[in-house]
């Protein structure tokens, strides 16, 4: 139990942010699920479209530095080049 009105206030904030970042790892897992399962079910025109909505998402999640940045542009390439080989 914080003792002292400062360690009160932190505590207070790291549950918030802990709550939100919660919400960004979801937003991002949610994301990915999202475009493997238009890979693997072979809708190409759907993951097409979704590529822009899905590189936004990825990065908004990476800025906040939830999740790596350098994870997160992995991700992304490798999803491109499935739809990519997919679509030949």
């Amino acid at each position: 139990m914080p003792n002292t009105k400062s360690a009160i206030r932190r505590t207070k904030k790291t549950k918030t942010q802990t709550t939100i970042n919660k919400i960004r790892k979801s937003r991002y897992k949610s994301a990915v699920k999202k475009m493997t399962n238009y890979i693997e079910t072979g809708k190409i025109n759907e993951a097409k479209n979704f590529l822009p909505e899905f590189h936004s998402q990825l990065m908004t999640v990476a800025k906040s530095g939830v999740v790596n940045k350098k994870k997160v542009s992995r991700k992304i390439s490798r999803l491109t080049k499935k739809i990519n080989k997919v679509k030949k």
